[in-house]
């Protein structure tokens, strides 16, 4: 069966179309775009009219891509930030109406669960004993911890994310005192992160997949702080240049890695770089459905 997911982030709009076969799933096609619905938010809260078109416009050419590659089944999801929006509604309409497809808003409890199916299912090795699944987006964090057999046991999701966190860095690179603004405020956004103990741990998301190029996909702490320091070390565009990154990307690491941060000493655990999470597990649940 091949399905396809478009994801409609705080930061980044995606699509992923995949062939699944039982619990095996393969990739035929990615894509995303920059839409940072988060950071264009007015000071009311509402999508402005000029974002809402583009995003509209954006999704419309995804699902046109992912119909040309031969996805069956489509589905296409928002999360935080339109989750908090006040017009929510407007986006919605407004992607009914470009595209015909209606958009399903994922509770925060909904992305973890799904970010823990696709994180677990694409991991090199069939993992063993309780996981914990932390999933950095723009708006917020969701972290889940169950086991491949029993799935989900515990989730939450977090109000933090590395769009909100990177908002608060005027600085380019960032500088130690932004890096210490940024600390504490992912600190504070876990300070209710009381998860079960899990055996190992895993970050999915944006910043997450960007990480190896810089450090490897063990992300300990001495990794982390290795990773801030090379973002630390020259502006946005010079670090990008240099390991083949996207800078809009590379401006929000220094935010991601701190969540991550933050997150993972809340867990007592270092973390795996996962190669799947909400959009694989999305895709998933379309091939299953009868």
């Amino acid at each position: 069966m091949r399905c396809a997911c478009i994801d409609i982030g705080s930061n980044t709009t995606r699509v992923l179309v995949a062939d699944v076969a039982g619990d095996r799933l393969e990739a035929v096609l990615q894509e995303r775009a920059f839409t940072r619905i988060g950071r264009r938010l007015a000071a009311d809260g509402t999508i402005p009219p000029d974002t809402i078109e583009h995003v509209a416009a954006v999704v419309e050419a995804q699902i046109a891509t992912a119909r040309a590659a031969g996805a069956e089944r489509m589905k296409v999801v928002a999360t935080a930030a339109i989750r908090a929006a006040a017009n929510e509604t407007a986006l919605l309409a407004a992607l009914r109406a470009r595209t015909g497809h209606d958009t399903v808003v994922l509770s925060g409890e909904d992305e973890a669960r799904l970010a823990f199916c696709g994180a677990t299912l694409m991991m090199a090795t069939p993992p063993s004993g309780r996981i914990a699944v932390v999933d950095v987006g723009g708006g917020s964090t969701e972290v889940a911890v169950g086991s491949v057999d029993g799935g989900v046991e515990w989730a939450s999701s977090f109000p933090v994310g590395s769009s909100s966190l990177a908002d608060r860095c005027t600085s380019d690179p960032p500088d130690r005192a932004a890096l210490a603004v940024m600390r504490e405020h992912a600190d504070a956004g876990f300070a209710g992160l009381h998860a079960p103990p899990a055996d190992q741990a895993v970050a999915v998301g944006g910043s997450a997949a960007s990480l190896p190029t810089l450090v490897g996909r063990l992300l300990d702490a001495d990794a982390r702080e290795r990773a801030l320091a090379v973002l630390a070390s020259a502006p946005a565009a010079d670090v990008a240049r240099r390991y083949g990154l996207d800078p809009e990307r590379v401006q929000l690491l220094p935010a991601g890695i701190l969540v991550l941060d933050a997150a993972a000493r809340r867990l007592g655990r270092p973390m795996q770089i996962g190669r799947g999470g909400l959009r694989e597990g999305v895709v998933l649940e379309l091939a299953k459905i009868s």
